[in-house]
């Protein structure tokens, strides 16, 4: 027999593969951080000896969930300024606590209580876009998450830069840190079109080209930021971008909510990857992106929950079930973003625009073991007839009861195995006397 770490058993395993297999009591094989196999569970246990077998009676086995869109360190300021349009919101309560607050240890000890919120919901990666970047790997490495983490480019001063230049002399030193890391793997993060001019965007650019990392960036969110871009380029956001040769494959980019068809063409003319944040969308009144129209034209969209002081939490499965139900009533359509599509935008599609599909997002022999099981021995879960319709529609976050990261697991049993969640909520607790002392 083959010696493997862990066999993962489940009632179900979802590849989310090409042909999206479902194996029925099914199994995972993972050696050391990889999937060795996966298949009958039979088959896995006669082929294999594991260290140790986790059972799968009553499991649903899936690849981690990824959120393609956050900040993760605003946990710190959920529920700080609610019920505000964005530009208000941003303006006058957001950016003015960021510049009284922020520095790395409130970066690094907002991170670690994300990831923990995150990872207890079957988020394995995230995409990030913040400042004092290095402060929050080192809080997702303790925790033992998967981050595509963005250093932020502005045109304005903050606590974390000057300058333009400034900003982006800090990127280019973030990517070199973190260049080489199993679970981090560092962005350049252009804010907005309406907070970096064309001159910082271009350099942004061919930055990335340089040192070979993706783009993250916001896009035409609001109505108020596609009229600003058209007084001051007379061109549409998505436009303007093409023309400035800003747009490719190694581009992601959040919300996409204000697109003419044209607009639409030429992101799947690019290849450009899209977050779709529909919860926060929502709170924020910042209209709805035209998803449906997108996926048409085949552009790659996924699921980001941006951060948690506009959503106000990281939950990927209410995202799935939101977008699938919100949009099916504003196209007129029952069966428009049906349960399996949702699952991919938030499985393989997401690796794939954050440039990590060769590596995450399905379950493959060969792929990193990033793995979550779903207990589905509840009362809001039986009887089961369509696992797809579960996940998307029915399933909560807190029913994950297993999370493996690079071949670790970092939950069991809906415990955390990695890091000490007690001294993180004491540590958040110590953190909001200090915001906001009354």
């Amino acid at each position: 027999m083959i010696p493997a770490d862990y066999i993962i058993g489940g009632d179900y395993v979802l590849t989310m593969d090409a042909s999206l297999s479902v194996i029925e009591n099914g199994a995972v094989v993972v050696q050391g951080d990889t999937i060795a196999d996966v298949g009958p569970a039979q088959i896995m246990s006669e082929r294999y000896a594991a260290r140790e077998v986790l059972p799968g009676k009553g499991k649903a086995i899936l690849p981690g969930l990824i959120n393609t869109h956050t900040h993760a360190a605003m946990v710190y300021f959920r529920g700080i300024a609610d019920d505000l349009p964005l530009n208000e919101w941003l303006h006058k309560h957001i950016w003015p606590a960021e510049n009284t607050w922020l520095s790395p240890s409130f970066v690094g000890d907002a991170v670690e209580l994300a990831c923990i919120e995150m990872a207890k919901g079957g988020i394995t990666t995230y995409n990030d876009m913040y400042f004092f970047e290095d402060a929050a790997g080192e809080a997702t490495k303790r925790v033992g998450m998967r981050a595509v983490l963005g250093s932020g480019i502005l045109d304005f001063p903050s606590v974390s830069a000057q300058s333009a230049d400034q900003y982006l002399e800090n990127a280019k030193q973030f990517v070199r840190n973190w260049r080489d890391d199993e679970l981090i793997v560092p962005c350049i993060a252009p804010h907005a079109l309406y907070t970096c001019g064309t001159d910082t965007l271009k350099k942004a650019k061919t930055l990335a080209e340089i040192l070979q990392v993706n783009l993250h960036i916001h896009l035409s969110e609001t109505q108020w930021e596609v009229g600003e871009v058209m007084a001051r380029h007379h061109k549409r956001p998505v436009e303007y971008l093409a023309d400035l040769g800003f747009l490719d494959e190694s581009v992601l980019a959040a919300h996409c909510i204000w697109l003419n068809d044209h607009e639409i063409e030429l992101l799947a003319k690019h290849r450009v990857g899209v977050s779709h944040c529909m919860e926060s969308n929502l709170k924020l009144a910042s209209g709805f992106a035209p998803v449906v129209s997108m996926l048409s034209a085949g552009v790659k969209v996924s699921f980001g929950t941006d951060g948690a002081a506009s959503n106000n939490d990281l939950n990927i499965f209410s995202e799935m079930s939101t977008t699938a139900k919100v949009h099916k009533a504003l196209s007129n359509d029952p069966t428009a973003l049906d349960a399996k599509t949702a699952l991919l935008m938030a499985t393989r599609w997401a690796a794939e625009v954050l440039g990590l599909g060769s590596m995450i997002g399905s379950i493959e022999g060969g792929k990193r073991a990033d793995l979550i099981a779903i207990d589905l021995h509840k009362p809001h879960l039986s009887p089961l007839y369509n696992i797809y319709s579960h996940l998307v529609y029915a399933v909560a976050a807190s029913d994950v009861d297993m999370v493996m990261v690079n071949g670790k697991l970092l939950m069991r049993d809906r415990r955390l195995l990695s890091v000490d969640e007690e001294e993180i909520l004491r540590k958040a607790s110590g953190w909001r006397q200090k915001i906001q002392p009354h």
